[in-house]
């Protein structure tokens, strides 16, 4: 079910962050900073779920424009990343949960080092990076051409902020990426979507206003449902359907999530429900 409206809202906010970049390009570096955290990672975090959508074929109906598009809307993130993670995103939705499979999932050693407050903080801080090498080291996948194009549109991109208007524009759009992705309230999805937090129920949908800026990421049980269900029309589904969500427990907040991942010392990286997949492919529930 393509949403044409994707293609307007990412052409609107690429716009937008690259007209700011040029913008506070000359400012002081604790206004790039402030502007990165409560300007920049709301619209970066905007177009990172517009590739999550894109990664599902949602904005065209041939996945060629879809992966286009999703490139373009990588530009403002700094980081090449769109063709990568829709790899790796279908294949946590086709085995959720299975160790080796769904990268989603935090590593063995993640789990065995971060173990208290202090460790969760950084942890939360540095997700984005979490996320970013966990695959090359647990499941690894040869780039292939997309990869290429979208590794040269970023290059070329970022070296023409950095030679018109200086490093400091190319700064704005990262920090919006790792501020928007570490302790950010929209980066509370990360943590919120699958850590089980009642125990027996794998995964959580939040109704919050965040969703209005997140493209329903929120409506997260509703999404791994019907995947090729644009997330605009999620809360039409959930009304739909209230009896299949509406007794499910969900989070009111997902900044409240990221407090409760840092302080309550029984969640943390091992709360993830697992499952091991067997020789005819099927999975088997930890």
């Amino acid at each position: 079910m393509p949403s044409g409206f994707l293609v307007l809202n990412i052409t609107a906010v690429v716009a937008l962050q690259l007209s700011t970049a040029v913008y506070i390009s000359n400012s002081r570096w604790l206004t790039i900073v402030l502007v990165s955290y409560f300007f920049g990672a709301f619209c970066n975090h905007n177009l990172f779920l517009a590739i999550h959508e894109l990664s599902h074929n949602l904005a065209c109906s041939s996945p060629f424009y879809n992966r286009l598009l999703g490139i373009f809307a990588n530009l403002p993130v700094g980081i090449p990343m769109s063709v990568t993670f829709q790899k790796y995103h279908l294949e946590h939705h086709r085995y959720q949960g299975v160790e080796g499979m769904d990268m989603d999932i935090p590593s063995y050693a993640e789990g065995r080092i971060v173990t208290n407050t202090a460790l969760k903080v950084l942890w939360v801080l540095f997700q984005l990076f979490f996320y970013a090498l966990r695959p090359l080291f647990l499941n690894p996948k040869p780039p292939g051409v997309w990869e290429f194009g979208n590794l040269v549109a970023q290059l070329t991109l970022d070296g023409a902020l950095v030679y018109y208007t200086g490093w400091k524009a190319l700064a704005y759009l990262i920090l919006s990426t790792f501020l928007g992705g570490g302790m950010h309230p929209v980066a509370g999805h990360f943590i919120s979507e699958h850590y089980v937090f009642n125990k027996g129920q794998e995964t959580y949908s939040y109704y919050g206003p965040l969703n209005l800026l997140t493209w329903n990421v929120g409506y997260h049980n509703e999404h791994h449902d019907f995947p090729r269900i644009a997330g605009t029309r999620l809360p039409e589904l959930k009304k739909m359907a209230p009896e299949f969500y509406e007794g499910l427990a969900c989070h009111k907040s997902w900044s409240r999530v990221i407090y409760q991942y840092i302080t309550d010392p029984t969640v943390g990286p091992f709360s993830r429900m697992k499952r091991k997949q067997l020789k005819s492919n099927s999975v088997k529930a930890e």
